[in-house]
């Protein structure tokens, strides 16, 4: 049985193709879920939605106007909105003390303000009820190295979360993060197909490998689901990595040399 059937889902952060909010789109439709898809990136929107046969709307997250209007055009073109996804970031890496103000405030308005602009908007339209599934990080729990700007700001709207499902659980609004680790998407490409990375984390990880957008699909799934009865709280679907912790830039850059001198 389907597990979304009749309910109208929004996904801010699927303008990247076959990124994660693409393989979260493509699942929920599986499950029976009407989807609008949103991001910054036209071509690969519409080419999704033309896959899909769904709705698509552009989007940036730093800006007010723009997730409000994403928001009522949601409602309007599928009747109401019973889930929506903020799945929009920026995988910044830099050492705490080189992190420019240009840099933080970009990342702050990207992953604190803006979605927190988006979950405004969302709360207010959601008349119904309804699950808000926001993507965090590992990382906003344990250590990696150069990431402390990405790390607190998705640990602020992580606590954000906590205080939406305080707030508005009477009028029947859940919401919940879901923290992936490393992953291979668009956004981690580059790093994790360089040789060695991929071996310095999998050892950090109790089930043996590094995750994948489907494992994040499937969370997000039961999160959005009549079977989740669940709110306030940071799913960990990360095969058990804060169990352990994120390797060091010296561990990774070992592995790195040790993979280039082996390919050699």
């Amino acid at each position: 049985m389907s597990r979304l059937a009749g309910k109208a889902a929004l996904i801010l952060g699927a303008a990247g193709k076959d990124n994660l909010g693409q393989v979260m789109a493509r699942a929920f439709a599986r499950e029976g879920a009407r989807v609008m898809i949103a991001g910054r990136s036209e071509a690969p929107l519409a080419e999704l939605a033309e896959e899909m046969g769904c709705d698509y709307a552009l989007c940036d997250i730093t800006s007010r106007r723009d997730v409000e209007a994403l928001v009522e055009r949601t409602k309007e073109r599928l009747g109401r909105i019973d889930v929506a996804v903020q799945a929009t970031g920026w995988g910044l890496i830099a050492p705490f003390l080189e992190t420019s103000e240009e840099d933080l405030d970009r990342i702050t308005t990207l992953q604190f303000k803006g979605p927190f602009q988006f979950f405004q908007a969302l709360v207010r339209a959601m008349d119904h009820g309804g699950s808000i599934i926001n993507i965090s990080s590992a990382t906003a729990t344990i250590m990696l190295d150069d990431h402390a700007a990405y790390m607190g700001t998705k640990a602020g709207i992580d606590h954000v979360i906590r205080c939406i499902a305080n707030e508005f659980g009477a009028r029947g609004i859940r919401a919940n993060s879901i923290s992936p680790g490393l992953m291979v998407t668009p956004m981690t490409q580059h790093a994790a197909h360089t040789p060695g990375v991929i071996d310095a984390f999998t050892k950090e990880y109790p089930l043996g490998r590094i995750g994948t957008s489907e494992d994040i699909a499937e969370a997000a799934i039961w999160l959005a689901s009549d079977a989740c009865f669940m709110t306030g709280e940071n799913l960990q679907v990360n095969g058990g990595l804060t169990l352990r912790r994120n390797p060091t830039r010296a561990e990774i850059g070992a592995h790195v040399v040790k993979a280039t001198k082996s390919a050699a």
